[in-house]
């Protein structure tokens, strides 16, 4: 079986590599309009000319969303980025215009003290929210809360015209802030209630599918959907070519899947979903044991909405902020990126906006206590070669102040993942030159 071969070889990080690359390069130059600055949450998550969703009943078309259409399939789904607080009410304006059906929510409104999407919808305390500039009502008709996933049914009225219409949410709450779920039980058992709402089919508009970037966990979520849905049609889940397909969502937004752990991750819940549709009927009442859904919430499940995470429903799209845009290319998948190209907002350690991603130094803390004995240090080293490998666009420099902390100058810096980093680089006032080892698109808020 080809994922016991590339499990049993460590090939993963060979298999990104090798979708990363053949991935297809297409022009992205609306998303860098001067006037869709404010529009993009992240710098270089852009969607293509060629397959971004234009919005039809206002002044600027634009909006950072992507519609993939895998045809064998019969599915379509709209990727697109968490909602910005200014950005609110065009995310429902296209949602009225495409007859979306549902939203797939996967990630939380605040992850690590960040704002990773603004409050579009309606709390159980408030029970509605208007969008003054596109004209819509959004009201929570009901709200129900697993372990892991809440579904919402929401009421969108088109205040110009007095249309209603009723639109799922379906919220997954658990993906952790590092890497991937444990094992693809609460995943599958999540999308099996998506798609038995029907939401997902020819009779509705596409699903709009969200993250913060709307291309890490909303490309393993449309990747594995799609995967299965073609081992049902062709009653050969040996036919399906996973990286493949992979590739061919890739042509209609930028970097889906962003790490290794997420392709294996899809892997996994592809092998895994397909026993459901090969006649074993057992197993999604395994899933839905394994996943535990009707516990009670966790204290790791999303808080309530916080206020700085509102919607100002007030204010008017395409209100402009202070700054100009810098120039950038196409978008590579090779990393091969002008020097000026903007990059994507860190979000590992939870604390970059735009503006900040122009900042050359950053400083990390990775151990807090300067107290710790050598012993106990030299453990800890050798732990975290195996957990943090450094993502720079071009060279990067790293300064050490001491065993504890350093500074990173030139480059693009990403921030930390899965280690690569020697024990030599981290003596007290050393310096290491890190080049380029990954992808340079990675989906941020989706990293350990």
């Amino acid at each position: 079986m080809e994922f016991e071969d590339i499990d049993s070889e460590s090939r993963w990080q060979k298999l990104y590599l090798e979708i990363r690359n053949q991935s297809h390069e297409c022009s992205y130059k609306v998303a860098k309009y001067p006037e869709n600055r404010n529009r993009n949450r992240y710098r270089d998550v852009s969607p293509f000319d060629h397959s971004r969703v234009r919005l039809e009943n206002t002044e600027n078309d634009y909006i950072n969303a992507s519609l993939v259409v895998m045809e064998e399939a019969q599915r379509s789904y709209i990727l697109t980025q968490g909602p910005l607080r200014n950005t609110c009410g065009h995310f429902w304006l296209m949602i009225w215009e495409q007859k979306t059906k549902a939203v797939i929510m996967l990630n939380r409104v605040i992850e690590k003290g960040s704002e990773k999407c603004a409050q579009y919808w309606p709390t159980a305390e408030e029970r509605e929210m208007a969008f003054r500039d596109t004209r819509f009502l959004v009201t929570l008709l009901s709200e129900d809360t697993k372990s892991y996933y809440t579904t919402r049914v929401l009421e969108l009225q088109n205040n110009s015209t007095g249309e209603k219409r009723e639109i799922y949410h379906f919220h997954y709450t658990t993906w952790p802030d590092f890497g991937v779920p444990e094992s693809p039980a609460s995943f599958l058992n999540f999308l099996f209630k998506v798609r038995e709402s029907g939401a997902l089919g020819v009779d509705h508009g596409p699903a709009v599918v969200h993250c913060s970037a709307g291309i890490g966990r909303s490309g393993t979520f449309s990747l594995v959907d799609t995967c299965v849905v073609l081992m049902d049609k062709r009653k050969d889940p040996s036919s399906v070519d996973i990286k493949s397909i992979l590739l061919d969502m890739r042509k209609y937004r930028m970097g889906l899947i962003q790490t290794p752990d997420q392709l294996r991750f899809s892997y996994m819940a592809v092998l895994e979903g397909a026993k459901c549709i090969t006649g074993d009927s057992s197993v999604q009442n395994r899933w839905q044991e394994l996943s535990r859904e009707d516990q009670e919430p966790t204290s790791e499940s999303p808080p309530p909405a916080q206020p700085q995470a509102r919607c100002p429903t007030e204010r008017c799209n395409g209100s402009q902020r202070g700054g100009q845009l810098e120039e950038g290319g196409d978008y590579r998948q090779d990393g091969k990126v002008p020097a000026q190209s903007p990059c994507k907002e860190q979000e590992l350690d939870g604390s970059t906006t735009q503006s900040q991603t122009a900042q050359r130094r950053q400083h990390l803390q990775i151990w807090h206590s300067q107290d710790t004995p050598k012993q106990a240090q030299d453990e800890r080293l050798r732990e975290e070669e195996k957990k943090v490998i450094m993502y720079t666009k071009h060279e990067a420099i790293l300064s050490f102040q001491d065993d504890l902390s350093f500074t990173v100058t030139g480059g693009t810096f990403f921030g930390l993942h899965l280690l690569h980093m020697t024990r030599a680089g981290l003596s007290s006032g050393g310096q290491c030159i890190f080049n380029p080892l990954c992808d340079s698109d990675n989906d941020h808020e989706e990293h350990i």
